[in-house]
């Protein structure tokens, strides 16, 4: 018979769906993924970044910040290799704690071993011209990754990557009649890839948001601005 004490501490003990124990053992040390913001938890599997994975990003700078940015809200480090214009305040705007972001942007003509240290110690590593890289140091870098329970972002193409997440630049909105102050941009976020995000998700969002983190899109925003003379975006 069970006593009154061990009930009630059973009690206690959070229950989750037998459903989610593979993606659970599926990660080093079964630890939870890297945690996003909330309009860009539906894209990926298991509603953040696995630990040990490798997520492809296209099209989008911007779309990378958003991704570091909750994981370094609470306490993750993040490194970005290979961004020679990576602009500081975007990525403070973009949500990204500054004290936990790494920049290198200048690694060198073999990115591939300043990666490697870094995943060693920091759980969000992105890397810019990767798919430039042998085959033999990508499945180095992977297996890396996988071991250390980091998360490599490739910034393009990545053969055999658990998620591709696609952007795509829809319009700008606030500029009303020509003229005005650009507040947001609308994008169109494609997430597929292989095993539980084999299934492909499509998001419509605003990156930036009019206040500058990403959010969802809404139908309530001023006339949408197909194209402004003199203004490049960078994103």
């Amino acid at each position: 018979m069970v006593s009154a004490g061990i009930a009630s501490v059973l009690q206690r003990v959070p229950v989750v769906p037998a459903s989610t124990l593979g993606q659970r053992l599926d990660v080093p040390g079964g630890r939870p993924p890297f945690p996003v913001v909330g309009p860009l938890a539906s894209l990926l599997p298991g509603g953040g970044l696995r630990r040990g994975s490798v997520i492809a990003v296209q099209g989008s700078l911007a779309l990378l910040l958003a991704l570091l940015s909750a994981a370094t809200a609470q306490g993750a480090w993040a490194a970005v290799v290979g961004v020679g214009d990576l602009g500081v305040l975007a990525a403070a705007e973009a949500g990204v704690v500054l004290r936990r972001l790494v920049l290198v942007p200048r690694p060198g003509s073999d990115p591939a071993p300043v990666a490697a240290a870094l995943l060693d110690g920091v759980g969000l590593v992105a890397l810019a011209g990767a798919d430039r890289l042998p085959s033999g140091a990508q499945r180095s870098l992977a297996a890396r990754a996988r071991q250390r329970g980091s998360v490599l972002l490739s910034l393009g193409r990545w053969p055999g990557a658990e998620v591709v997440l696609d952007c795509r630049a829809e319009t700008w909105h606030g500029a009303e009649a020509g003229h005005g102050r650009l507040r947001s941009r609308e994008v169109v976020v494609r997430a597929v890839g292989r095993g539980a995000a084999a299934r492909p998700r499509t998001a419509r969002l605003l990156l930036p948001g009019p206040g500058g983190p990403v959010a969802e899109a809404r139908t309530d925003l001023t006339p949408p601005v197909a194209a402004v003379a003199g203004i490049r975006a960078v994103g």
